[in-house]
Parts: structure tokens; sequence; C-alpha cells
């Protein structure tokens, strides 16, 4: 039985280690969060994702799995941390060399490196192969190291963590073929080879695609704004075109891939101008977002804003780089109350309330993240609560004829036009 070694336990690392132990191979998870282990070890989940913790269960359970703080021997070593970036928009990869540093002291001739992570290009190349060199083992032909960058939906994971397609970059020929050999017993999309840089190319520009067309809709849909149009009426009828799609504005761009993915590009070559200027409008975003709430709390002696859902995405808990903790800091810089309810999220930078608490004597209800259960919210039992009712839907996912007919005004993002 194949062992494999995951590096980190978090929303790639633990679908892909569960994954694999429960299709045969013999798993050692690892994360050096102690608590992270411990939730684990209780049969809970730090998480939220469909299915997952009846996967992890079963992993555990069958005795394929465990989970600890440190790596031992193992025949593949998986490298599925986090890279964040920093303040000045570059790839932090320290958790990518710490994890690959760390399995330095328990590699044998014939492993194979597989790195999941998204990274800058030339990670590989550059950074995992030399770490790795200090082996003594010669890299693409004693030690296999290869990049397959995860390609898979929040909400979806393990769907599409199996039925996907997947890109394999090999830093040589045999590494490539060594990690398709993995691969293709839990995969049964199409397995593409590659190089490592390539692979790590393609996953950026994958997810720098949705961020560039988010951009322009949300550029729409300030032009919009300023020439009294409704935006989401402009863009319904450039979608009647039979080749034109053109996304939805929102509030600005979150998660761990299109708000962060594109800046490794920026950081690698001068001509990423197009890329750059896209992230740009999308981090105003919030700001734009924001300067619409002041409009409509003007003359409101200490405002209170009711915030529905702080998620980057509707009906799951990951706050990562969402544009709703933008806009929330944003608001209390301009001494705004705000009161927050996410039915999904359990630890955020700020406090959160319960339904009742949120809505109590609040001006304005602004909503940030489009769960499906925003949708059914009884306007009429909440709207006594406020002290103005008034809606802002910056993610344009309710009912608004309920709520105007529960005596609210409404507004949406790029919906209602300017006042003449």
């Amino acid at each position: 039985m194949l062992k494999i070694c995951v590096m980190g336990l978090g929303y790639i690392g633990l679908p892909s280690a569960s994954i694999f132990a429960t299709n045969g191979f013999r798993v050692v998870g690892v994360d050096v969060d102690a608590k992270i282990i411990d939730v684990l070890r209780k049969g809970e989940l730090h998480i939220n994702e469909p299915g997952l913790k009846t996967v992890v269960c079963a992993a555990l359970q069958s005795g394929n799995m465990t989970v600890q703080q440190e790596p031992e021997e193992a025949d593949v070593f998986i490298i599925a941390v986090p890279t964040p970036i920093k303040e000045d928009k570059s790839a932090d990869l320290s958790y990518v060399v710490h994890a690959t540093e760390s399995i330095l002291p328990v590699l044998r001739k014939g492993n194979l490196v597989v790195l999941e992570s998204t990274c800058p290009p030339r990670t590989t190349e550059d950074i995992l192969s030399l770490i790795l060199q200090k082996s003594g083992y010669k890299i693409g032909e004693e030690i296999f190291l290869a990049h397959c960058p995860e390609r898979v939906l929040p909400g979806n994971i393990l769907h599409e963590f199996v039925n996907n397609d997947r890109i394999i970059g090999g830093i040589s020929s045999s590494s490539s073929c060594k990690a398709k050999e993995i691969y293709e017993k839990v995969v049964q999309g199409k397995l593409v080879l590659t190089d490592a840089t390539s692979a790590e190319m393609a996953k950026l520009m994958e997810n720098t695609f949705r961020d560039v067309n988010i951009a322009l809709a949300n550029e729409v849909c300030k032009i919009a704004y300023d020439l009294n149009l409704d935006a989401l009426e402009i863009l319904k009828l450039a979608n009647m075109h039979p080749r034109v799609h053109l996304h939805q504005p929102g509030p600005g761009v979150g998660g761990h891939c299109l708000a962060v993915d594109p800046w490794f590009v920026v950081e690698k070559s001068n001509n990423a101008k197009l890329i750059r200027l896209s992230r740009e409008i999308n981090d105003g975003m919030p700001e734009f977002v924001v300067g619409l709430v002041r409009n409509m709390l003007l003359n409101r002696e200490r405002p209170k804003v009711t915030v529905l859902g702080v998620t980057y995405k509707g009906n799951v808990d990951d706050v990562r780089e969402s544009p709703a903790t933008k806009v929330i800091r944003k608001m209390k810089q301009e001494n705004i109350e705000v009161c927050i309810y996410d039915p999904y999220v359990k630890n955020y930078e700020f406090a959160l309330a319960n339904l009742e608490e949120a809505f109590l004597a609040s001006d304005l209800v602004l909503v940030l993240a489009d769960h499906n259960e925003f949708k059914y919210l009884a306007a009429d039992e909440l709207g006594p609560l406020m002290r103005t009712k008034q809606v802002f839907d910056a993610r344009n996912c309710l009912h608004h004829d309920k709520w105007k007919v529960a005596g609210f005004t409404v507004k949406a993002l790029g919906k209602n036009k300017k006042p003449v």
C-alpha cells in the first residue's frame, strides 16, 4: 500500500488526504496547528464543506488516515499549504518553504513531491527544487517533483476533486509520469501532462480570466452610476448577443484564488498591465459600496448598519480575502455602527450577532454575501425592529418585491439609477 504524506490540512489538503485514504492509500495528514489536529482526532472539522465530514470520518475510522503535526517517511509528499499575499501584493511563500524544508529529514530515494498550492511561476523550479537538492538526491531523477494545481470550487470540492480535469507539471518527464500514476487512482477527469512552470501559469490564468471579467462588470457598474443607467439591464441586454457573456458586478472579489492569484503574475512580469488594473478595480469596489451606503445614511445620527453575510461567496464559511471585511472596516472608520449576522461563520474578525440583534434599531440592511437563507427572511417581521427600513443588496440576491411590500426602500448594486 503506497503511503502519502499530505502537508497542510486546510480547504485543499484535508479533502485531498481523505479522498486518497478512502481510495486505499495509507495517508498521514500533517498540520502545524495543534488545534486542527485535536479537532480532527475528535471526529470534528475546522472547515465547512458539504459531505467532507463523512469522508474524513470514514478515512480516520478505517485506519487508512492519521493526523499529526510532523511529517514522516512516505512514498509521496503532497504540499497543500496556503500561499497568501503580503501587504506589497507579493506572494508569501513562507508556508511552502517551511513545509518543503520539514520533509527533508524524511525524504528517501524514489520519493515523489507534489506541490498543489497555487504559486507564482517558477516556484517549483526555482524554490522547491533548490530546497530538495539539500537532501543530496538528484531532483527529477532520484527525487521526483511536480506541480499539480488544485481545481476545485468551495462548496463542491469533493465532486470536483474527482471529476475535474487536472494539469500535472513535472520538472522532468519522469516526474510528470510518477505524479500521474498517483492521481489517476482517484481522479476520473483527464490528466494532462506539461512542465511545472506551464502548470503554474495555467492555474493562475484560470483565476485571472475570471478576475479580469469581473472587473469589466464592476467598471460597467460604476460607469452606469455616472450616466444614470441601470447596469444590470445593460449587462442583460449585452448578454443577449450569442458570443457575449458578461459577469455581474459585486462588492469586490474574495477568496484565496481570484483575489490573490493575479498578483502572482503581476509580481513576475511588468507586462501584466491589464491584470494589475483589473485587480485594482476589484479591490476598489468595497470603498465604492461604502460610498453608496453613506448616501443612504445621510442625516442619520449615529447610523447603524445590519450586515448580512461576510463570506466571500454564498453558502460557504470561507472569509478569506472577503470584500465584506473591507466594507466593514471602512464603515467602522467612518463611525458607522455595524452589526453582523452570518449563519455560516463561527469565528470572525468582528463580533457576530443573532438575527434579531443585528436588525434592532438599524438604519440599513446591507447584503454582502448571497447565502440562500437570506432569500427567505421574513421582511415583515424584521422591519419593525429597525429604526429606518432600508435595504442595499450588494449581491442582488434578495426578493426585492417582498421587501418593498414590507415597507422597505430597496436599492441594489448597479440596479438603481442615480437620482436626477
